[in-house]
């Protein structure tokens, strides 16, 4: 059992898993903000655009609720394609962003590759060349 445990120690401590964790928590925030951006503010603009339409209520019913006076004997069957309408168009933003997000640091690696290398600063002589250089100047006195 302590090999097990080592071994899944070593896995978990790598880098790319740490990454990974810390990128699905942070993508899981970010769903969330682009959910709200899009239940709150950009679904009630369409909606004031097209009169109001809400696309959370739109469905299909297949069996109506059945009721004996206020209590409910079975609940209404249907099928709420609005919903899944609304679930899809915040798939789409979300991607975008994504896209947009990645394409931008691409674009930023991109033009850190393109820099041109700093020249590299004149090593100064090497030893052996001083060396060579002082027996010159001792020859020529």
């Amino acid at each position: 059992m302590g090999k097990f445990m080592k071994e899944f120690k070593e896995f978990a401590m790598k880098g790319n898993v740490m990454d990974m964790a810390v990128g699905v928590v942070i993508g899981g925030a970010f769903g969330k903000i682009v959910s709200s951006l899009v239940s709150d503010i950009i679904m009630p603009l369409i909606g004031a655009i097209t009169g109001g339409l809400n696309f959370t209520e739109w469905k299909w019913v297949i069996r109506e609720a059945v009721m004996e006076g206020e209590t409910v004997v079975k609940p209404e069957l249907c099928l709420t394609w609005g919903n899944f309408l609304q679930v899809v168009f915040d798939f789409i933003i979300i991607a975008f962003s994504i896209f947009m997000v990645i394409k931008g640091i691409n674009s930023l690696k991109r033009k850190e590759e393109e820099k041109p290398a700093e020249p590299a600063a004149s090593a100064g002589p090497t030893q052996e060349e001083l060396l060579a250089e002082i027996r010159d100047l001792l020859k020529n006195k």
